[in-house]
């Protein structure tokens, strides 16, 4: 949520001031957070912000693109019960009552139920990715009352069941301790105990006021939430902050303590670097340069990147744009075309920070405007229900699925911590790296080709080009390329052309089938595609090989690919975690192949 954003609804009754009285000079002691295991991080990974997408078309998206292309997580928008605010008879509801709790009851979004949401839980968990929620602490609802999501009553501070079961409430004593709007941005105590734009301030001082919002988070936790975008982290006190997200449960099947990635917009007032104790911290810092720099084509300087805002790249979370700064504060966003994506393939291919491609929907000229909808259903008090996204047409932004984009998953997860070395550079506008061994990249902001031959550190051979298709040569430690204007060329070492780079099928369907894949102890196996006989996708319906004690690495079996067929290679282990083959998808039939690994 930004912190200007005009979140009053127009039909809201009108603010109950009180006086701004003194507010507590220093928090009451707190528990120490629980020594419980540090989050589970997979090495060179890449997140995915699906902006206001309904639970199933997650679900669908995790187990068709994101897990065979190498992304490893996935931000939802907040899963708990919301106020409904038509603007207008017959208008849409806007995006911003979805980051309005009414109650923390999973029962009603929007965007589908409690199940359906469990559902797709455990359906991007079985595809190897993790759900990140949105989650919303700092406050619950503006000005009036109404009836949430999920059908239950409330005013601004009068939350009377919390979790459908009447064992917890807010009342206006769970606020405060100022009920007064922020207006004075330099005080540290206003910005982290007044209202965020009208916004009722819970008062997170209350061990009780915690302990809800624990028992919030841990009931996703234990459904397999893998972490928390913290939203308006910084107006809750940073000591707060470490009891709420220090004593949560550990995640089943990915194992560790949950990750937690704090919204913060740094400045002098509250640096970001005051969150960088309790998980990651957004870094606006970097996004406003890199993503200025990608619009005016003076890229060559960004090789070497800087501590944003005093943060290292293991406490950053960085971004081109997400839903709050591609409506307020624009820079760069999808509605700028190849430039866009060209900085979003950047952000994956260089090392520093966690990077989140931010993905949504078409918003016009109305910034305020809510997801593609299906209007009102029968029976349903969530207002205008969300309807499936569809990548195919105009409504749904899938900036993911961009050709500049959506193999450039793979090659960050090739290249993983490997450094950064500069290749070339040819005016303010193009820029040229390695990462270590693993990994070449070359960005070309500027409107013509650009013709390259750059030294490399990567091994001889052919390569498919990640951020957009075709293939490039190494050869003598030196690599060739025609850079596209505005795009990218992006080699990697797992991305090696071995098989049927001619064009030729080096197999026949139903032929005995080799793969070479070294393993983890307890880890099987599997060939998934998307055909029936290997599973539809589903790894766990794929084709099992085997292998033992005089044949591994190579694992065997008998495999129908027929021409044309899409397929990976799949790692299960024993308690059903899976990792993808990365790079693109392999195509038609192969007798014996190579899965390269760090």
């Amino acid at each position: 949520m930004h912190r200007r954003t005009p979140l009053k609804a127009a039909a809201a009754a009108a603010l109950l001031l009180l006086p701004l009285t003194a507010l507590p000079a220093s928090a009451a002691p707190l528990p120490a957070p629980v020594q419980a295991a540090a989050p589970v991080t997979p090495d060179g990974e890449t997140l995915v912000q699906l902006f206001q997408w309904n639970w199933d078309s997650v679900a669908a998206e995790c187990e068709n693109f994101l897990g065979p292309n190498g992304f490893s997580g996935v931000q939802v928008s907040p899963p708990q019960e919301h106020v409904v605010i038509p603007f207008a008879e017959g208008g849409n509801h806007p995006w911003w009552q979805d980051y309005q709790p009414v109650s923390y009851r999973l029962d009603n979004t929007r965007r589908g139920t409690a199940d359906e949401f469990a559902a797709m839980v455990a359906t991007c968990r079985d595809s190897g990715v993790r759900i990140y929620v949105d989650a919303v602490v700092n406050h619950t609802t503006g000005d009036g009352s109404g009836v949430g999501s999920a059908g239950t009553a409330w005013s601004k501070y009068e939350h009377p069941d919390l979790f459908g079961d009447s064992t917890a409430s807010y009342d206006r004593d769970d606020f405060g301790p100022c009920y007064e709007e922020i207006a004075n941005w330099n005080d540290k105590e206003e910005v982290q105990n007044c209202q965020l734009v009208g916004l009722a301030d819970l008062n997170t001082a209350d061990p009780q006021v915690r302990d809800h919002l624990k028992r919030y988070l841990n009931g996703l936790v234990d459904l397999g939430v893998g972490g928390f975008r913290v939203d308006a982290a910084k107006h809750v006190p940073e000591a707060h902050i470490a009891d709420i997200f220090g004593n949560l449960n550990t995640v089943p099947g990915f194992g560790g303590t949950p990750r937690v990635f704090h919204e913060v917009y740094g400045d002098a007032t509250v640096p970001y670097t005051a969150y960088a104790p309790y998980g990651e911290v957004t870094n606006f810092d970097y996004q406003r340069d890199v993503a200025g720099k990608f619009k005016d084509g003076n890229i060559a300087g960004l090789a070497q990147l800087p501590d944003y805002g005093g943060l290292t790249s293991d406490q950053a979370t960085v971004f081109i744009d997400n839903h709050d700064t591609q409506r307020y504060h624009p820079t760069l966003t999808y509605k700028d075309g190849d430039r866009y994506h060209l900085a979003t393939a950047f952000m994956l291919a260089h090392p520093y920070g966690t990077p989140v491609v931010t993905s949504g929907y078409d918003f016009g000229d109305n910034v305020t405007e809510g997801p593609p909808s299906v209007g009102n259903v029968g029976g349903n008090p969530a207002g205008w229900i969300t309807e499936d996204t569809d990548c195919s047409t105009g409504a749904w932004v899938c900036s993911h699925r961009h050709p500049t984009v959506a193999g450039m998953a793979g090659f960050r997860a090739s290249t993983g911590s490997a450094g950064l070395t500069q290749r070339a550079t040819d005016g303010s506008g193009r820029l040229a790296f390695d990462r270590g061994a693993r990994g070449f990249a070359a960005f070309n902001a500027t409107g013509s080709a650009w013709q390259l031959t750059a030294a490399t550190s990567l091994p001889d051979g052919t390569y498919d080009n990640a951020a957009g298709g075709g293939t490039a040569t190494v050869s003598g430690g030196s690599v060739t390329v025609q850079v596209p204007a505005n795009g990218a060329v992006a080699l990697h070492v797992d991305g090696e052309c071995e098989d049927d780079c001619g064009g030729t099928d080096p197999g026949t369907p139903g032929d005995g089938f080799n793969a070479v894949v070294h393993t983890e102890w307890g880890q099987e196996v599997y060939v998934v595609g998307s055909t029936p006989a290997l599973g539809s996708w589903n790894p766990a319906q794929g084709v099992k090989l085997s292998t033992d004690a005089a044949t591994y690495p190579t694992w065997s079996g008998t495999v129908t690919i027929g021409a044309g067929t899409e397929w990976k290679l799949v790692k299960i282990d024993g308690s059903g975690n899976v990792e993808w083959e990365t790079g693109a998808n392999r195509t038609g039939p192969a007798a014996t192949v190579t899965w390269n690994h760090r």
